[in-house]
């Protein structure tokens, strides 16, 4: 039987990226994948074919995590497509990079609301199915940059330092009603964004990693699978680095 067979699942951001590699590697385990995207309706009408030539269930929503309103609306969409749902992955996220003295009042906001208000807004809504069934497994995208901080991304690391906390509160809050919260802190993860990096800083970034190499989507999505199932039943208010020995 596979780890997820049956299983619902909601990626938020999942048209690109990390986001796309979850929803594709959780598939492959037996779960049917309810995802948002916000801007890249042609990849996400993509993706959601793509998943569904795999036998499973598959429904793609364009809805904007960071509005409260829209995210307690999606949950209920999906409940209502779904039945339920048994997991929930916080994967949507921006960057708006500069160094302090010149990051506006905007590119600070725009950032926490994206990344941090994102997390609330999508976990405080998935309560209603998850305290009903007295069970699921909450995942939260943060970062090294949230735990080391990074400079010109005082914006982003604070938002993702944040979901650490943030994730902490949570699985001490519900862990009584069998509702697991947990974060992955994904260090240098090579993408399609990675691909337009100057192919020198991206070398030497790779050297500097004690594994001498940058992270694929795959490596995040594998802990995300094993977060999700009941592998990790007895893991709750963790915060897992995925950075090839980065941060050691």
């Amino acid at each position: 039987m596979k780890l997820l067979e049956g299983k619902v699942v909601l990626v938020t951001g999942a048209s690109r990226g990390i986001g796309r590699g979850i929803a594709l590697k959780l598939t492959e385990e037996g779960a049917h994948i309810a995802f948002t995207y916000l801007a890249s309706a042609e990849k996400g009408l993509e993706l959601e074919k793509e998943l569904l030539a795999k036998g499973v269930k598959a429904k793609g929503y364009q809805s904007d995590a960071a509005d409260f309103k829209a995210a307690d609306t999606l949950i209920t969409d999906v409940v209502a497509a779904f039945g339920t749902i048994d997991v929930l992955v916080n994967n949507a996220g921006i960057t708006r990079d500069t160094l302090l003295m010149r990051m506006s009042e905007e590119q600070w906001d725009t950032v926490i609301k994206a990344n941090l208000k994102s997390v609330f807004n999508m976990t405080k809504a998935v309560q209603r199915p998850m305290l009903k069934q007295r069970k699921g497994s909450i995942i939260n995208m943060s970062s090294i940059v949230g735990i080391k901080g990074n400079p010109g991304q005082a914006n982003y690391s604070a938002s993702k330092a944040g979901i650490i906390g943030f994730t902490k509160s949570v699985a001490l809050e519900l862990g009584s009603r069998n509702i697991r919260c947990n974060a992955i802190a994904p260090g240098f993860i090579e993408t399609e964004m990675t691909d337009k990096l100057d192919p020198k800083s991206v070398e030497q970034w790779r050297q500097a990693i004690p594994l001498k190499r940058g992270g694929t989507a795959e490596d995040v999505a594998n802990l995300t699978l094993f977060l999700a199932s009941d592998l990790s039943s007895y893991i709750t208010g963790q915060t897992i680095n995925v950075c090839g020995g980065m941060l050691t």
